[in-house]
């Protein structure tokens, strides 16, 4: 099996498994808005339901959820097809785009079963909270972010061709 797939399969079955379970665990066991204390004033675990995307994006909207569906749908139809064509040196473009895969998948599972996504990391400066996210919006993150980095790499790599 090429490293592509292999590290797809991986990374998405990590990534989806612990975010699922972890999902599962904070609906079982914690009221919704309910907050837990970690680290004072940095870190809570808060028990929260999202309608929308990123900030509540969308929240209140009336054909939101299957434009997030469809949303996601595109975008995993979308790094199947990118993956598909990635040269096999293209390693660490493999890898961030199977984080973004299953930061998406993670998300419309929810999506489908609950209509909502389950949040529960919370963040925070004393009383100047980031939005509360969940373990499949920090893989998304972190694929965006590498891929940037990688691309800048390439992007460099392919000057370095041209200039030989």
């Amino acid at each position: 099996m090429p490293f592509k797939y292999l590290i797809l399969l991986v990374i998405t079955t990590l990534v989806v498994g612990i975010d699922q379970g972890t999902k599962v665990f904070i609906d079982r066991t914690m009221d919704l808005y309910s907050t837990i204390p970690v680290i004072e004033n940095f870190f809570n675990i808060t028990y929260v339901r999202n309608k929308g995307a990123a900030f509540s994006f969308l929240a209140d909207s009336s054909w939101r959820l299957p434009f997030f569906i469809m949303i996601s749908l595109v975008a995993i139809c979308v790094i199947i097809v990118v993956l598909i064509r990635l040269r096999p040196d293209q390693k660490f473009t493999a890898v961030s785009l199977a984080l973004i895969f299953a930061g998406a998948v993670g998300n419309l599972i929810d999506r489908v079963r609950f209509g909502e996504v389950i949040d529960f990391l919370d963040a925070h400066w004393h009383t100047h909270h980031w939005p509360v996210f969940n373990v499949a919006d920090t893989a998304i993150c972190i694929g965006v972010g590498l891929l940037a980095i990688d691309m800048l790499v390439e992007e460099k790599r392919q000057k370095a061709l041209k200039n030989k």
